[in-house]
């Protein structure tokens, strides 16, 4: 089983989010699976500029690292995306990455997949950061699995940090088996129905303009 953790913050694996991160890539392992680190800081992925060539060829012509990174999580089983609170959202390495991926979204190219959300902040609302990156992760197709958050005073402070870490390395235990069981998640199956539809029907309204991801839908779909 194969898991892709890409950590969003400018920092890399030396701040923060790394710890938290560090503990569900741990639970993870325990569990069974192969985990490959992607970390944002390393590669460039840039701005969306919106030409929507990936609705029309199904290639994006900006050339950087980001088919490297969707390349990665189309071939993974899971992927844990990790980001520090920058002003109530994710980061600009992280928004990068979710931007570009209007095409996948479009295709609902991750569907069947798992997924979990990282989230560490200095002055708190990490919770609706995590939650906007778990729905996030669902428009990609991924079902979610939950997330992990943290104060970064409670990372200094051992009596905070253990507990904090010990709950990171429960998410990472269970996003494998939620995996390896192919776990059902009944309360998402009416969103994930919505947005699959929507992105149908998008999709479909566009075809003359969106050649790629119509005759992606109509090869999925059988009409």
């Amino acid at each position: 089983m194969r898991l892709v953790a890409i950590i969003g913050s400018p920092h890399g694996m030396k701040g923060n989010t790394a710890v938290l991160l560090d503990g569900v890539m741990r639970g993870a392992r325990a569990a069974g699976a192969e985990v490959t680190l992607v970390s944002l800081a390393e590669y460039t992925v840039q701005p969306c500029n919106g030409c929507e060539a990936c609705h029309i060829t199904g290639v994006c012509p900006i050339r950087d690292d980001f088919t490297t990174i969707k390349d990665a999580m189309l071939a993974a089983d899971g992927v844990v995306l990790a980001s520090p609170n920058y002003i109530i959202s994710v980061s600009a390495q992280v928004k990068a990455l979710l931007d570009r991926c209007s095409g996948p979204i479009h295709t609902q190219a991750f569907e069947g997949k798992y997924a979990a959300a990282v989230v560490t902040s200095g002055g708190g609302n990490s919770e609706e950061v995590e939650a906007y990156m778990l729905r996030a992760l669902r428009m990609m197709g991924f079902t979610s699995v939950g997330s992990a958050g943290a104060l970064a005073w409670q990372l200094l402070r051992e009596e905070t940090r253990i507990p904090l870490l010990n709950a990171a390395e429960a998410l990472g235990y269970a996003l494998v088996e939620a995996i390896r069981a192919k776990q059902a998640f009944p309360d998402q199956d009416e969103e994930h129905r919505q947005i699959r539809e929507r992105m149908q029907t998008l999709v479909t309204m566009r075809k003359d303009h969106w050649p790629f991801e119509y005759e992606y839908w109509m090869a999925k779909t059988g009409r």
